[in-house]
C-alpha cells in the first residue's frame, strides 16, 4: 500500500489531488447549520495541510448524512466548507454540485496550494449504487478531476462506494496518514493485544454488535456490556427490564453467549431507571434485577460504574465502543463518564472505537490525549475487528 509520504516524495506541486475525507460531522439539533463536533474535520487536517503546503491543488470529497441520491439542502456541506477553512486558516472553495458545471469550473480554476470541497457525494445516486456500471460511471467523472487519489476517510472504508472503492482503481492511489494509523491500531488490538484485554461495549442493539462479540470473545479477559444492549442480556438471565430497549429475538442468542463466556461477560448490577426518555423524567437507581415494569433504563448505575472501572483498572489493552447510557442527557451521563475516566487511567493502551463513543469523549469534555487512540470510524472499526474485508482498504492495497 502506497502512502501519502510516497506521493509527497514523488512531488505534487501543480498537480491535482483528490482526497476522500470523512466530513460526516454531527450538527446541533437546536441550531441547524452549527457543527456540534468537528473532530472528523480536524482528523484530516494533517493530510490537507501537507498537500497544500507542497503546492498541490487539493480536491476534497465527502458524504454527509443519508440523502437519497439527489440534492437535499438539509445535507449540504456548505457549513463544513466554512469550518474547514477556519481550521486550515485559509479559505476553501466550495462547489454547488459534485461533478456538474460548478465543480468542473472550480477544479479547472484551482491554483497551487488551494483547497476545494465538492458538494455532498451522496447527492449523486452513483456514489452508493449497488450497480457496478452506475457506480463506475460516477467514479469516471470524479477521477477525471485529478491526477492522484488519497483516501483519508477511515469512517467510510467499509463502504463499497464509488469514491471509496472505484475511484482508486482509476488513479494512482495512496493511503492518508489517518487511514494508516487506524489500520495499525486495529491490527494491534485484534492480532496482538497485550493482556489483560478488556472490551467495553454499549449502544442500543445486541444485533449490531453480535459479530464483533463473537469475534472478540475468544481473546478477551472481560467483556463489559452497558447501554441499551445490556437489557437483552439481563432479560436472558430472567430479569424484568420494564420498558427498556429489548431485542426479544436475541434473548436466546444472549443466553448462548453468556454460557460460552463462562463469566467473562460482565453486566450492570444497577440501573438508572426513568419514567420516560427525557432529561426531566423522574428517575431512580434500582437493582438491575428489579427494574420496575413502568420504567426504562437510561444509564448504568453507580455500583455498575464502579464494577466496570475495577475491571478496567488492571487492563493492559482496552477497546471501547458504545456509550453506557444516554450521555446526551445530563441525568444519564454518569455511567459513560465514569467508564471513560477509568479507561484514561490504565497503564496500557486504549482505543475509543469511534461513533458515539468518540462523540461522548468530546461532549463530556474529557481529555482526548488521555486515550491511546480515538477512531474516526465506529462502523469501520467494528467490521475490521469482525475480520471483514474493508473495500476501501482493499482498493488501496491493489
Amino acid at each position: 500500500m502506497k502512502t501519502l509520504d510516497d506521493l509527497l516524495g514523488e512531488g505534487v506541486s501543480g498537480r491535482r489531488v483528490f482526497v476522500r475525507a470523512d466530513l460526516n460531522v454531527p450538527f446541533d439539533k437546536a441550531n441547524p447549520g452549527v457543527i456540534s463536533d468537528d473532530g472528523r474535520a480536524r482528523a484530516v487536517l494533517p493530510t490537507l495541510i501537507a498537500l497544500r503546503d507542497a503546492g498541490a491543488r487539493v480536491i476534497v470529497a465527502s458524504h454527509l448524512g443519508r440523502p437519497k441520491g439527489a440534492p437535499d439542502p438539509k445535507f449540504t456541506l456548505a457549513p463544513v466548507a466554512q469550518r474547514l477553512g477556519e481550521l486550515l486558516g485559509s479559505s476553501v472553495v466550495f462547489t454547488s454540485d459534485t461533478v456538474g458545471p460548478s465543480a468542473s469550473a472550480a477544479v479547472q480554476a484551482l491554483e497551487d496550494g488551494q483547497v476545494l470541497l465538492l458538494e455532498n457525494l451522496r447527492f449523486n445516486a452513483g456514489e452508493t449504487s449497488k450497480d457496478d456500471a452506475e457506480r463506475g460511471a460516477f467514479a469516471d467523472q470524479l477521477a477525471a478531476f485529478a491526477d492522484f487519489y488519497v483516501d483519508d476517510a477511515f469512517g467510510a472504508v467499509h463502504r463499497k462506494h464509488a469514491s471509496v472503492y472505484d475511484v482508486p482503481a482509476r488513479l494512482p492511489h495512496y493511503a492518508g496518514g489517518l487511514v494508516l494509523k487506524e489500520v495499525e491500531v486495529l491490527k494491534r488490538v485484534s492480532e496482538s493485544p497485550e493482556q489483560p484485554y478488556v472490551v467495553v461495549l454499549g449502544g442500543s442493539k445486541v444485533s449490531d454488535k453480535l459479530a464483533v462479540i463473537k469475534a472478540l470473545l475468544p481473546t478477551v479477559d472481560k467483556l463489559l456490556v452497558g447501554g441499551g444492549m445490556c437489557f437483552t442480556f439481563l432479560k436472558a438471565q430472567g430479569h424484568e427490564v420494564g420498558k427498556s430497549l429489548l431485542e426479544a429475538e436475541m434473548i436466546s442468542v444472549c443466553q448462548g453467549l453468556l454460557a460460552e463466556a463462562d463469566g467473562r461477560i460482565v453486566l450492570p448490577v444497577d440501573i438508572v431507571a426513568a419514567t420516560e426518555f427525557s432529561a426531566d423524567a423522574t428517575h431512580d437507581v434500582v437493582a438491575a434485577s428489579e427494574i420496575p415494569a413502568d420504567r426504562l433504563g437510561l444509564d448504568i448505575g453507580p455500583k455498575s460504574t464502579e464494577l466496570f472501572a475495577s475491571a478496567i483498572a488492571g487492563a493492559k489493552t482496552v477497546f471501547w465502543n458504545g456509550p453506557m447510557g444516554v450521555f446526551e442527557l445530563a441525568p444519564f451521563a454518569a455511567g459513560t463518564r465514569g467508564v471513560a475516566e477509568a479507561i484514561t487511567k490504565i497503564d496500557g493502551f486504549s482505543v475509543v472505537g469511534g461513533g458515539d463513543s468518540a462523540a461522548a469523549v468530546r461532549t463530556l469534555g474529557l481529555d482526548e490525549s488521555a486515550f491511546g487512540h480515538i477512531s474516526t470510524g465506529g462502523g469501520a472499526s467494528l467490521e475490521y475487528l469482525e475480520g471483514k474485508t474493508l473495500p476501501g482498504v482493499a482498493a488501496l492495497e491493489k
